[in-house]
């Protein structure tokens, strides 16, 4: 039986740290759910790790729903998110639920939206409808380009400001989930104690509900320049899976990310 939103929500009520990886296919979905990892996020980052391509703008709702139903097929007990891609959910409420309904057929638990408070209309559209929703702030690549690179996010007061301002909308319209990808922990922080669901964090510090990594950075795979919130699991480790159980006893430990992996 899958992990579903209530046992998630209940984990991070009792304190529990979730173990979040991306996976892209069934036979990495297959370790990954066997070493611990409670939610499989098939990110529109295959679009760079898969697909080689600079940014994850190019990645297709068709490429989502193949890379969906891949892992869905090679998992069974694991909570299964998808990103909705670039194009697919920055259009209006009802074409947005159409895509989104279309990730949720392929297997789809909840589908993960970039955007503050400008995409709250949308989230609560879909939730009303039986969407799930966890959504994205902070460093949001699919706007790389309006945020003038990879950097990080809610460094001034005025950021710092409006992400919480956009954190308690997104809440308050229906959102499960709250991705916050690079930003400084003490906001990250904040937020989380603010918040009554679950928190992910990427570059943003420990004390999210949950932490999340890129598959193919956590095993160091990955090719170009190495984020600071990346850490290599597989040095000293035995075997994929080995790595992967170490990530997973980390974040529930609450030893990853360290300081030296935040900002």
């Amino acid at each position: 039986m899958r992990t579903t939103q209530s046992t998630l929500q209940k984990m991070r009520d009792d304190g529990e740290k979730i173990a979040i990886v991306t996976c892209y296919d069934a036979s990495f979905a297959t370790v990954l759910e066997n070493a611990g990892v409670d939610i499989l996020l098939v990110g529109d980052s295959l679009g760079n790790v898969l697909q080689g391509r600079e940014t994850t703008l190019p990645v297709t709702l068709d490429d989502m729903i193949y890379h969906t139903r891949c892992v869905v097929r090679g998992s069974s007990k694991a909570f299964v998110m998808v990103d909705m891609p670039f194009g697919t959910s920055q259009i209006t409420p009802e074409d947005t639920f159409e895509n989104a309904a279309e990730l949720m057929a392929a297997g789809a638990n909840m589908v993960k939206i970039e955007g503050g408070h400008i995409m709250a209309e949308t989230v609560e559209f879909l939730t009303q409808r039986g969407i799930p929703v966890c959504a994205h702030i902070g460093l949001m690549p699919q706007s790389v380009h309006q945020l003038g690179g990879y950097k990080l996010q809610g460094e001034s007061d005025h950021q710092a400001k409006q992400l919480m301002t956009d954190a308690v909308l997104l809440e308050k319209a229906g959102a499960g989930m709250l991705l916050m990808e690079v930003v400084p922990a003490a906001l990250a922080k904040k937020i989380t104690r603010k918040l009554s669901i679950p928190t992910v964090g990427i570059g943003a510090g420990v004390d999210c509900s949950a932490q999340v990594l890129v598959l193919y950075d956590m095993l160091g795979i990955s090719s170009g320049r190495k984020a600071r919130f990346m850490k290599n699991f597989m040095a000293g480790a035995g075997s994929i899976q080995a790595a992967v159980e170490i990530y997973v006893k980390e974040v529930k430990a609450g030893k990853f990310p360290g300081p030296e992996h935040g900002f």
